[in-house]
């Protein structure tokens, strides 16, 4: 039985590393996956480690893979890999209060990612600058579709 539900973690972690991947790489394409303002699509899923623990590993490679194909400097595939696995460990920290999922990534990618453009990109603009656009990207991101995600996969019959 826990060689079944090691495959299982595994398979629901490369599941979620793909349509991470393939999320973000739609968003790439309208040109909001990098930058200043940064919307992706894929950031909604950051919501699912209060759902299923194997979304911690699949989100990080997702944000790794995908960091590395969109082009991304290899600081900000670092940090930026970093701050997806802070969020997702502490949104699994607050499994129990999903109404809070969406809190980790907006606050752990809105406080790393404004130093990186700032100091890696060299972008002009203050870090704190970075931190309300990118805090408003997170919130669309994370708060609003992931919101929506969750209040889905609520209705959903248990699959987890």
């Amino acid at each position: 039985m826990k060689e079944i539900n090691k495959v299982r973690f595994m398979v629901q972690s490369a599941a979620i590393a793909a349509i991470y991947v393939v999320l973000t790489l739609l968003t790439n394409v309208f040109g909001l996956a990098n930058g200043v303002i940064q919307v992706r699509f894929s950031e909604a899923m950051t919501v699912l480690p209060c759902i299923m623990p194997a979304a911690i590993p699949g989100l990080t490679i997702g944000c790794l893979i995908s960091n590395t194909l969109t082009g991304a400097m290899a600081l900000d595939i670092i940090f930026g890999s970093f701050a997806t696995l802070i969020g997702a460990v502490f949104t699994y920290m607050l499994r129990k209060y999903r109404f809070l999922a969406p809190l980790p990534p907006i606050v752990s990618n809105t406080v790393i990612i404004p130093f990186v453009l700032a100091y890696v990109y060299k972008f002009e603009g203050s870090v704190w600058y970075f931190m309300i656009t990118v805090g408003i990207g997170e919130i669309i991101s994370c708060g609003v579709l992931g919101g929506l995600l969750l209040l889905t996969l609520r209705r959903l019959p248990k699959m987890f």
